[in-house]
């Protein structure tokens, strides 16, 4: 097994919160989000990431033209306000209401939004609390002649990608719009969830 794999299922106990005899994996992963909780900005730049082999899966290259953010999220469907009068307190709408984006979406837009010279590649989820959740973005500036010269991501030069994830085009805001599945039943979610009559949501 590489160390890639070492890696990953380390990694995979910490996110589950797990203790071994020889090694507190959920004092480590306690540890790194009291360092994220202290950033004053939401979307925060990194050096190097934090999951490795996920990040590489992805599409996540160490050279020039890639850029690593972290972005923090608040948990929940979000505020809703309560009716002013003639609402039984069940009619109020104020609880169990969800976004139709997901927070990984918002995420990325919000990553996005903050380095308006890249666009979003991917995501990935690296820890979350009883408030927020916390995801590393992955971008790519096309205009970087690295990233021009590389033929397995030259691809996001073109200006149809333009805005990927405020368009829905990653694979988080694919799974948000319904785009992922196949068989019997999917063909009538394209081209999106306003499809067929709302039917998919």
């Amino acid at each position: 097994m590489g160390a890639g794999k070492y890696i990953q299922e380390t990694f995979e106990k910490e996110m589950a919160g797990k203790k071994d005899a020889n090694y507190n994996y959920k004092a480590a992963q306690r540890e790194r989000l009291l360092e994220y909780r202290k950033d004053k900005s939401a979307v925060v730049r990194v050096d190097h990431p934090t999951n490795p082999p996920r990040a590489h899966a992805l599409g996540y290259k160490a050279k020039k033209g890639f850029i690593l953010a972290r972005a923090r999220i608040r948990k929940g469907g979000g505020k809703h306000d309560r009716a002013r009068s003639r609402r039984k307190p069940k009619k109020q709408g104020t609880e169990k209401l969800t976004m139709k984006k997901n927070i990984q979406t918002i995420a990325e837009g919000r990553a996005g939004n903050k380095f308006k010279n890249c666009e979003v590649l991917n995501s990935y989820l690296i820890g979350e609390d009883g408030k927020n959740k916390y995801f590393e973005v992955i971008l790519v500036d096309p205009s970087a002649p690295e990233i021009k010269a590389d033929k397995t991501i030259n691809w996001i030069c073109s200006g149809k990608h333009h805005g990927r994830a405020e368009r829905g085009l990653t694979s988080a805001g694919k799974r948000a719009r319904g785009l992922r599945g196949k068989g019997r039943g999917y063909e009538k979610v394209r081209p999106g969830a306003a499809a067929h009559l709302n039917r998919l949501k």
